[in-house]
C-alpha cells in the first residue's frame, strides 16, 4: 500500500510540474507582450509560428531584380504584430494562413530601392517615406493549410490595373479570394491599398514616425 501511495504522489507531482511549466510558458509570453511598448519593433517569429514566409526583397525574385535585405526577417511594431496575429487566427479557423512577402522596411532600404527604380508608381519616394518605413504595413497573400497560394489574379508586385481592388474583370474565384483576404484584414483594423491587392496598412500605423531601425542578421 505504501509503495502505491508513493507512486501516486510522484505521478501527481510530475503532472503538476508539467502543468506548471505550461502555465509559466504562457505567462512569460504574456509578460513579454505586456512589458514593451506597442510601438516597439519586434520580430513576428518571436510571437507566433503560424505564418508562411516568402520575403521577396531578401531575394532577387522581385520587380527590382535585386536583393535589398541582408536577411529574411519580418519586423513590425508590436501593435501591428498583434493585429496580424488576430487576422491570421481568424483565417486559420477557415482553413487558411497568411503568407508574408514584406514587412517593416528601414528607410535606408527604401533609399536603396528608390536608387534602383526612381518611379513613385512603383517605389515610394524616401523623401516622404511609406508606411512600410513606419512598421505598420505588410505585403501578404493567403495560402491553404498545405501551403498552396490562393489565386489572386496577378502575382505579387504586379503593377498593372489588374492588381487593383477596383478592377472587376476577374474570375469569381479570384474575386472571392481577394474579398476573403480584404474582409479578414479589415476586421483586424487594417486598411487595404487601392492599387495593390497584397498591401495592407494598420489603421493607426500612419501616426508613427518613419524609422531606420535595423535588425541583426546573425
Amino acid at each position: 500500500m505504501t509503495s502505491y501511495l508513493k507512486s501516486g504522489i510522484l505521478f501527481c507531482f510530475l503532472l503538476g510540474m508539467v502543468s506548471c511549466k505550461s502555465q509559466v510558458g504562457s505567462t512569460k509570453m504574456e509578460e513579454k507582450i505586456i512589458s514593451i511598448s506597442d510601438t516597439a519593433f519586434v520580430n513576428l517569429k518571436d510571437y507566433n509560428q503560424d505564418f508562411v514566409y516568402d520575403m521577396k526583397y531578401a531575394t532577387t525574385d522581385n520587380f527590382l531584380k535585386a536583393r535589398v535585405y541582408d536577411c529574411a526577417e519580418c519586423f513590425l511594431r508590436l501593435k501591428t504584430v498583434k493585429a496580424l496575429i488576430e487576422a491570421n487566427t481568424a483565417f486559420k479557423k477557415k482553413g487558411y494562413k497568411i503568407k508574408i512577402f514584406d514587412c517593416y522596411r528601414p528607410l535606408d532600404i527604401q533609399k536603396k530601392m528608390w536608387k534602383i527604380v526612381s518611379n513613385p508608381e512603383y517605389v515610394a519616394n524616401p523623401a516622404k517615406g511609406s508606411i512600410h518605413n513606419r512598421g505598420g504595413a505588410v505585403d501578404i497573400t493567403l495560402v491553404s493549410i498545405d501551403g498552396k497560394e490562393l489565386d489572386m489574379g496577378t502575382p505579387f508586385d504586379f503593377f498593372g490595373k489588374e492588381a487593383g481592388h477596383n478592377f472587376t474583370d476577374l474570375t469569381q474565384e479570384v474575386k472571392a479570394n481577394r474579398m476573403l483576404l480584404k474582409e479578414g484584414m479589415t476586421k483586424a483594423n487594417f486598411n487595404s491599398f487601392d492599387s495593390e491587392w497584397w498591401h495592407y496598412n494598420l489603421k493607426s500605423g500612419l501616426n508613427d514616425k518613419i524609422s531606420n531601425v535595423k535588425w541583426n542578421c546573425d
